[in-house]
């Protein structure tokens, strides 16, 4: 979803169905497997520290467990790695049971705190002219759009968001609240264009229907459907309340936005008044941008008003074009640079990269358009700008890392990954290479690698 990457979308993403134990780990979502590593972690933690015994004597540290005492961590933990490892899983699976659970009751009490039922019908579009082979079959795209509104129940929303999703066999993900509604779902061409006659029709919404973008995929694009309530329908981490959406920049169509940038760099090196800046996260900017922009090196849209606090200076006095995927970034992030009073103008791409790419695929955006689902990418045009993580040949092909429960993006051209080049860093391919010449009795690694422990929570510097 524009404007929200896979871990940022839900706060939480997990499913009933993994509760068949360790043996499908790696079939969990990324966001599964976080927490599941968290819970195992957790356990594995508790278990040793039950073994802990302080000497009275001279008051230092030690462990006794199994007739033995141990007077280092790491001594202890390998013992409690190789001896206790069937313990430690069925500790790992109740931790994550019961987390499981815990969740499940807070989406339940956040969509419906009063626990009323709500009845969506009326705003049910008639569908006994469809068939379900229509609904099911056939070609398909998937639909992105947003809508600042506001929304006094958006419990009732959700309720309704949901039943129509269901009904239409849509899978993807919709994000309500109080301050709007922020969508991606994938469907049969029939299904989505009904999707969006709905919300045309729906008397909250004063939506048209150029405010949908599409493109090629379907169903299958999404693992499930999410449909939730939030404080934010992009989590920027700033309350809505405190610096709105009405506080916008200016919305420049494609064609005016198009002719800035061109002006931009017609003046190229000379030009010191006006930012092209990009504020979507640094594996959306590697495999597409606008020339000459300024692409943060930030992981998630919620750094970015850290990042303008870190760099104001660098924005005094200067015009700013911002732009991101479909535009509902820039709705948030214009009206935050702007509250700090320091550009002379802010400006934003209507319909963002989605609607000029539409307008003009050979223009001034070069490269891969990052979605949020499991293409990870589109293309408009042929340019690649980016390379490959082992090789540095041409690739801007997006896949998992391939170490378990470490959910980083990796450009892994095929050569490579033929020589077995399939982690996000050398780090994780050594671990993957250690974990699978080990016993499974033995301690699993620790989950950080050089992508996610060496890189800057926020830039320092441009």
């Amino acid at each position: 979803m524009d404007d929200a990457p896979c871990s940022e979308f839900m706060d939480w993403d997990l499913d009933k169905s993994t509760s068949n134990g360790p043996k499908r780990e790696k079939q969990l979502s990324a966001s599964q497997r976080r927490c599941f590593t968290f819970c195992r972690r957790k356990s594995f933690s508790a278990f040793v520290a039950s073994k802990r015994k302080d000497s009275q004597e001279d008051g230092s540290t030690l462990w006794c467990c199994c007739g033995d005492t141990f007077k280092e961590h790491s001594a202890v933990h390998k013992h409690v790695a190789r001896t206790h490892d069937s313990e430690i899983k069925q500790l790992t699976q109740a931790t994550f049971e019961h987390l499981l659970m815990q969740l499940d009751e807070e989406t339940q009490q956040l969509n419906n705190p009063e626990g009323e039922s709500v009845d969506s019908s009326a705003w049910m579009p008639d569908m006994s002219h469809i068939s379900e082979e229509h609904l099911q079959k056939g070609p398909g795209k998937v639909l992105l759009y947003y809508c600042y509104c506001q929304v006094d129940n958006p419990q009732v929303i959700c309720t309704w968001q949901k039943a129509l999703c269901e009904k239409l066999h849509l899978t993807g993900k919709v994000r309500v609240a109080t301050e709007g509604i922020n969508g991606t779902v994938g469907g049969t061409n029939m299904a989505t264009d009904t999707y969006i006659d709905a919300m045309l029709s729906h008397p909250l919404f004063k939506m048209e229907r150029e405010d949908f973008k599409t493109s090629d995929g379907g169903a299958e694009c999404f693992p499930s459907l999410r449909v939730g309530v939030f404080k934010e329908i992009v989590p920027m981490g700033v309350d809505p309340n405190a610096i709105s959406y009405r506080l916008a920049g200016v919305h420049l169509e494609p064609e005016d936005f198009h002719e800035e940038v061109e002006a931009l760099l017609a003046k190229g090196d000379s030009c010191n008044d006006t930012i092209l800046l990009d504020c979507r996260n640094f594996y959306e900017s590697k495999i597409g941008q606008f020339t000459h922009c300024l692409a943060p090196n930030i992981r998630k849209f919620s750094y970015f008003p850290d990042y303008v606090d870190q760099n104001l200076e660098l924005f005094r006095d200067k015009k700013v074009l911002m732009y991101c995927t479909g535009g509902i970034r820039c709705e948030r992030g214009s009206a935050y640079l702007r509250s700090k009073d320091v550009c002379k103008e802010v400006y934003q791409l209507k319909g963002g990269i989605h609607k000029y790419l539409e307008r003009f695929p050979e223009g001034f955006y070069r490269g891969k358009l990052f979605v949020f689902d499991e293409r990870y990418a589109i293309s408009f045009n042929s340019d690649v700008i980016s390379d490959c993580r082992y090789c540095g040949r041409p690739w801007d092909h997006y896949e998992l890392c391939s170490t378990q429960f470490c959910c980083q993006l990796v450009l892994s051209c095929p050569s490579c990954r033929q020589n077995g080049c399939t982690a996000c860093c050398p780090t994780c391919q050594t671990k993957g290479q250690a974990r699978s010449e080990a016993s499974s009795s033995a301690a699993q690694p620790k989950e950080e690698c050089e992508c996610t422990d060496g890189r800057p929570r926020i830039p320092q510097d441009v």
